[in-house]
């Protein structure tokens, strides 16, 4: 048998499960009507909230500093890859999630691997909330730290493991969602901060799907809550709202400056391409400028998730533009994504390990730049192939 073997059986598994999925390619810019695989459909699987990955403002932005900078900056940040748009970007960052400091990243996903290790790691504990991103769980066990997990979105569990853990541990670190991306509710923010202020425990939020959606102007979870100054740590994306590329950490200067120093992605990567960072300098200013972007994006989320519940579909406790339609079996979950492709919707389906089994479903999400046209057809595909599914009985 050859060594590799086992990789064909492990893919082979997952034909036989139903769970094996090609990828998708993208041959248009991200729109609300996409052209994938050869042919247009409605794009409700895109991270683009506000439309902005293909706005000419931000491409013409990301022109002028490429033509400036060049294409890319050539070293990590801490040799000679650190440019002035790169320290304007973050000047920004800071003041639009009103923190002393913020940092960027290559992604989102190396936030939490670089920032979670540098605030705790062997005699500390980190208490995550079970449905955690995988970027934080990730992160989690990069830092040595004792993980402690409570119940998703229960403050009891929560309170209880506070409780049980009280003085065993040098630092302790409560690490939640901002928005749970695989469910689309928000987190229990000011009961989470009065909890981690009456327990004295540091607080950290991954605001990847909040950025650019909740608060003013997108500012985020923490703004939402009025809960700036309380939370010890923001996590924030550049590559979903805003639209471009990369992550970043918003907190005390102190914090950002230990990065510069000890958070591994930093360190180790190569900084940003200068347009990329313009192009984010372009995106907050828009969202600043411009609030009915956002207005905007939650009229079609209201409607669109009011257009599935009245069909009787399952959208569990959505409360954001991520509204997952529930199936629970694995392969009507994908049968259910490949319909609607059929029918002209793209929305993929996304069962276990990105979910727990047996809680398989298609996730939508609705941007700003849907049209109301668009929903409708969406809302009609569902019914057609809901029917045939039998997830719709009327």
């Amino acid at each position: 048998m050859a060594l590799t073997d086992f990789l064909v059986e492990e893919l082979n598994s997952l034909k036989q499960a139903g769970l094996y999925r090609p990828l998708k390619e993208l041959q248009s810019p991200q729109r609300p009507r996409s052209v994938i695989d050869g042919r247009e459909v409605i794009n409700l699987s895109s991270n683009n909230y506000l439309g902005l990955a293909d706005d000419p403002r931000l491409k013409d932005a990301m022109i002028a500093a490429t033509e400036k900078y060049g294409a890319g900056s050539g070293a990590v940040r801490t040799i000679i890859g650190t440019m002035s748009i790169h320290n304007e970007l973050e000047r920004k960052l800071a003041e639009f999630k009103h923190t002393e400091a913020a940092v960027v990243f290559q992604s989102g996903f190396t936030c939490n691997s670089g920032v979670i290790p540098v605030l705790v790691g062997e005699g500390d504990a980190v208490i995550s909330d079970e449905l955690n991103h995988a970027s934080i769980i990730d992160g989690c066990r990069l830092s040595k730290a004792k993980i402690l997990r409570y119940k998703h979105a229960d403050m009891d569990d929560l309170e209880r493991v506070l409780k049980e853990s009280e003085g065993q541990y040098r630092r302790r670190l409560i690490i939640t969602d901002g928005v749970f991306s695989m469910d689309g509710d928000i987190a229990r923010l000011p009961e989470i901060v009065e909890l981690a202020e009456k327990y004295g425990c540091m607080t950290y939020v991954d605001d990847a799907h909040s950025s650019g959606v909740l608060g003013k102007n997108g500012q985020g979870s923490v703004h939402h809550f009025g809960l700036n100054g309380r939370v010890t740590v923001q996590v924030g994306t550049l590559s979903k709202a805003v639209g471009v590329l990369g992550g970043y950490v918003a907190g005390p200067k102190a914090l950002i400056e230990l990065l510069w120093h000890k958070g591994r992605p930093f360190l180790f990567s190569t900084s940003h391409p200068p347009g990329v960072a313009a192009a984010c300098l372009k995106a907050i200013e828009i969202m600043e400028q411009e609030p009915e972007l956002i207005e905007r994006l939650w009229e079609n989320t209201r409607y669109f998730k009011k257009g599935l519940t009245d069909l009787g579909l399952d959208t569990g406790h959505s409360e954001t533009p991520i509204t997952p339609v529930i199936v629970g079996d694995e392969v009507k979950a994908m049968q259910l994504s490949d319909r609607l492709l059929e029918e002209g919707v793209f929305a993929q389906g996304i069962a276990f390990p990105t979910v727990p089994r047996g809680k398989a479903r298609v996730r939508t999400i609705v941007t700003a730049a849907h049209t109301r046209a668009d929903l409708d057809e969406a809302l009609a595909a569902f019914a057609k192939v809901g029917r045939e599914l039998g997830l719709i009985r009327a």
